[in-house]
């Protein structure tokens, strides 16, 4: 079978985009939902916020930090044995966690294991996603995530439910149930022959260059404080309605609808990555801007409507800024390492996962609310804006081309530029 030179845009490669929307519900679907099991953690327990904070967070730290293993693993590998390992694994956390009778039996199961199986999915799927489409990844990638906001749309009010008739513990079991599924998305996966550049070098080479990559360096700060305050919502806007005295079910309406919000941006969002002429960081930046000022806004609402326009609002620009965060690091390290460069990217941005959500329950622990929570979260997102702006080409002329580096090579051959293909030396 010939091996292909750039990737098909196509093919297979829906299969791999309908593959990962179903592990993105299954994974990011679960955590952002996990929020309606945060009351019945504290009150099972009696712990305070802060620590029951710590299963979410431990759960999304190691997904992200372990990305680098799954990445390393699918590169030996392939990604479909790794996948279907790691779907293994957050199934049999999800059971365990069932049968937890103290706070560290969740951090070791849902935490530990399950994030461990995440870890095992995501990122591979993800860059196999990356190596099948070029022109249309933006599109190809929101498609794919758009399974978190459909998933957050129907789970949370179905573990609602499930909570309301078989408890926490019975509901945990249907969760394991559920992220079973995963094992048949890794099956799914089939990475297309690409022809070899030995320019690019093994993954110890690869790693050496990327930590000695300017613009991959500051991209990683910038989603590390971006993912410190990003889901906060998911976890504690229930509590925080639940504090001004609203029901159960309706709070959890809320996270629905915000999940539906989310689910319209990531669609957009992608359609408009490829579309508009000009670096995708420029709209990364907007959407993650944007993400912040609604954050920071929503311990002001106190009316329903108002607080459902503020769900709307951040579901919709969280939603957007997703895929575009994805789009934007194979532009700047080349398709040839994008395994390494994602699970780079996941394993040190995991900083924000693991510090954000229990720096939200200290700060309401102190406080005695969630104001401070949701000021601070938007604060960590508007820093990371403020970052992107210092990538290359962010201030660019617009031009009827784009600056991928596939245009680069194609349109001005003449023009002495840093491509990923070439290198990872800056400008």
């Amino acid at each position: 079978m010939a091996r292909r030179t750039e990737p098909p845009d196509g093919g297979w490669g829906w299969v791999v985009v309908l593959s990962a929307f179903f592990q993105s519900a299954l994974v990011f679907g679960v955590l952002r939902s996990f929020g309606v099991f945060f009351v019945e953690f504290v009150a099972a327990f009696g712990e305070q916020a802060a620590r029951v904070s710590w299963i979410a967070s431990i759960g999304i730290a190691v997904q992200q930090f372990g990305s680098p293993v799954g990445s390393a693993l699918s590169t030996k590998f392939g990604p479909r044995p790794v996948v279907m390992t790691g779907g293994i694994l957050a199934a049999l956390g999800m059971l365990l966690a069932s049968f937890a009778t103290s706070l560290t039996h969740l951090y070791l199961s849902i935490g530990l294991l399950s994030g461990s199986g995440w870890a095992l999915t995501f990122a591979p799927t993800l860059a196999c996603l990356s190596c099948y489409f070029s022109r249309r990844r933006s599109l190809a990638t929101g498609l794919a995530l758009t399974g978190v906001g459909l998933s957050s749309f129907a789970f949370a009010p179905f573990f609602q439910w499930l909570l309301s008739h078989y408890a926490w513990r019975g509901s945990l079991l249907l969760v394991s149930a559920l992220s079973l599924h995963l094992v048949a998305c890794g099956a799914l996966l089939r990475p297309p022959s690409l022809a070899e550049d030995p320019a690019v070098g093994g993954p110890r080479a690869q790693l050496t260059s990327l930590l000695h990559h300017g613009p991959f360096l500051r991209y990683t700060v910038a989603l590390t404080l971006i993912n410190t305050g990003y889901f906060i919502p998911y976890l504690h806007l229930v509590a925080h309605l639940q504090d001004l005295d609203w029901d159960p079910l309706p709070a959890a309406f809320l996270l629905s609808v915000a999940a539906i919000s989310d689910l319209v941006g990531r669609v957009v969002s992608g359609w408009l990555g490829d579309a508009v002429p000009g670096p995708v960081t420029r709209l990364l930046m907007l959407w993650t801007t944007l993400t912040g000022v609604s954050l920071a806004l929503f311990p002001v609402a106190r009316a329903p409507t108002a607080l459902v326009a503020l769900a709307v609002a951040y579901g919709f620009t969280s939603g957007a800024l997703a895929p575009l965060a994805f789009s934007v690091l194979p532009e700047l390290v080349g398709t040839k390492r994008i395994y390494c460069g994602l699970g780079l990217l996941q394993m040190i941005e995991s900083i924000g996962g693991l510090l954000g959500p229990p720096l939200s329950g200290y700060l309401r622990d102190v406080t005695g609310n969630y104001t401070a929570s949701f000021v601070v979260a938007g604060a960590f997102l508007l820093s990371g804006s403020g970052i992107l702006l210092t990538l290359p080409d962010f201030f660019s002329c617009f031009s009827t081309t784009t600056s991928r580096p596939q245009d680069l090579v194609t349109e001005a051959p003449e023009i002495k530029v840093s491509l990923p293909k070439e290198g990872l030396e800056e400008d």
